[in-house]
């Protein structure tokens, strides 16, 4: 599953892998919180490639996380009127698939 596949569903499951530190950017960009994120599949294996996510739940490095992309994301908390296009807005505590899905 391509992260280009991911992109076109309503939800994107994802562990956090890094920060972003941007010095410059728009205005209403100042005060977030950049985080890059590696999606990941349902059982936790990595899919491929990256994105940066505006956080607007606090997460942090190595957690699993549940992110929007497109105008879903300028409806997050803090993120409305704002040039987002990835923004977080779960942290996952655990996924659990029907055995008869897998």
């Amino acid at each position: 599953m391509s992260v280009w596949y991911n992109r076109l569903t309503l939800m994107i499951l994802a562990r956090v892998v890094g920060t972003v530190v941007a010095t410059r950017k728009d205005p209403r960009l100042e005060g977030k919180t950049l985080l890059v994120l590696k999606p990941i599949s349902p059982e936790g294996k990595d899919e491929s490639g990256y994105m940066v996510a505006v956080d607007t739940v606090s997460a942090g490095v190595r957690q699993t996380v549940l992110a929007v992309a497109g105008s879903s994301a300028r409806m997050a908390e803090g993120c409305q009127d704002k040039p987002v296009d990835t923004a977080i807005v779960g942290i996952v505590d655990a996924v659990s698939l029907d055995e008869g899905n897998k």
